[in-house]
């Protein structure tokens, strides 16, 4: 047993999201969302790098010290996987765990929409779940590829960076690729999976232009293709991937977007304050025939209104999910007007004004 799995069985115990270990601190969890130190010992650059490097595969170790910085996978039988990603910073090396539960949670015991599972049985096309760092996009992906596991005969291919969620073939056949181990990058992967007779590809982060290009491309060649992005809403998604693209190929970019999108998912998680644990909002959009043509004319500032009045094809506003959240009682009034984009619909739920809370 490595010394660090003392700290992993903490974080299954306590329900850390996640655990920081920094050179020149002690041990410091991550808890419904609040960094809470362990009580432990100040770990020193020496004694942390030997308790790192004890659980690091040899490869990656050899890239750390050439780079500073390294992303892997870590597994304890019977308790959970973790991503791992070591840096090096001002007072020596640190390390970044993100707890993977051994459980896939579907849709329904995630509480999202009935309209997330639906994505699972499109055909072909470009789906993508966004949202900020630690939001939850992963495990929302991985309850749908659960979903097509279960309901559909098909060939999934995943591409991760590294490997998260664990899939054991069911209807479907799954092998998971993880860059770096198993492929040079996401890119490499995508276009070796073209040739591997795929119905579904999931992209673990669509993080360049070439990676972009080629989930346009696998999706405009009747696959099928999940991925995530770093954006706060359905339009900006949008203007991210054509922004991305040199000027004189963005307008051929967003041809194929407009044909080839189906949905977007952007996600804020909260903290609930009824029960111990976080829960999601899920702003949805649903590609329709309208919604395709302001894509293709460069008209997604008026993606927000068509999301409003598409209730009857499963798209909801993230304000209006935020607002199912709040009337449930499940998060603070604080919380949600903090996330929210258009914050005067929770003005009348604040107890104290903005100012006084140090929200405006």
């Amino acid at each position: 047993m490595a010394k660090i799995d003392a700290f992993f069985k903490l974080m299954y115990d306590t329900g850390a999201s996640d655990l920081h270990t920094i050179s020149g601190n002690p041990p410091i969890l991550r808890i419904r969302g609040d960094m809470e130190r362990v009580k432990y010992k100040v770990l020193e650059h020496q004694e942390l790098k030997a308790m790192l490097f004890e659980i690091c595969p040899e490869d990656k170790a050899k890239i750390f010290e050439e780079t500073g910085d390294i992303d892997f996978g870590y597994e304890i039988p019977g308790l959970a996987r973790y991503r791992a990603n070591f840096y090096m910073q001002k007072n020596g090396i640190a390390a970044v765990f993100r707890q993977i539960p051994s459980k896939i949670l579907t849709v329904e015991e995630l509480g999202l929409s009935p309209t997330v599972s639906k994505l699972a049985l499109l055909k072909k096309g470009l789906v993508l779940v966004t949202g900020p760092t630690g939001s939850g996009k992963s495990t929302t992906l991985a309850a749908i590829v659960d979903h097509a596991n279960k309901v559909r005969r098909d060939n999934i291919i995943t591409i991760e960076d590294p490997v998260e969620f664990i899939h054991q073939s069911q209807n479907c056949v799954i092998s998971h690729r993880e860059v770096g181990r198993d492929t040079r990058s996401f890119a490499a992967a995508l276009r070796g999976a073209l040739r591997e007779d795929p119905d579904i590809i999931l992209v673990g982060e669509m993080r360049d232009l070439e990676t972009i290009f080629l989930a346009i491309e696998a999706a405009s060649t009747g696959h099928l293709v999940f991925g995530t992005l770093h954006t706060q809403n359905a339009s900006k998604t949008v203007d991210r991937i054509i922004d991305i693209f040199p000027a004189n190929q963005q307008a051929q970019i967003r041809a194929t977007l407009a044909d080839t999108l189906k949905a977007v998912v952007a996600q804020t998680l909260f903290k609930r304050i009824d029960v111990k644990g976080r829960c999601a909002s899920l702003e949805i959009l649903m590609v329709t025939p309208a919604v395709s043509n302001l894509i293709r004319e460069g008209k997604t500032f008026q993606i927000p209104g068509v999301i409003q009045t598409g209730k009857k094809y499963g798209m909801v506003t993230l304000e209006d999910s935020i607002m199912d959240l709040l009337k449930k009682k499940w998060i603070a009034p604080e919380e949600a007007y903090d996330k929210a984009v258009d914050k005067a619909k929770f003005l009348p739920f604040l107890s104290k004004p903005p100012e006084e809370l140090g929200l405006a």
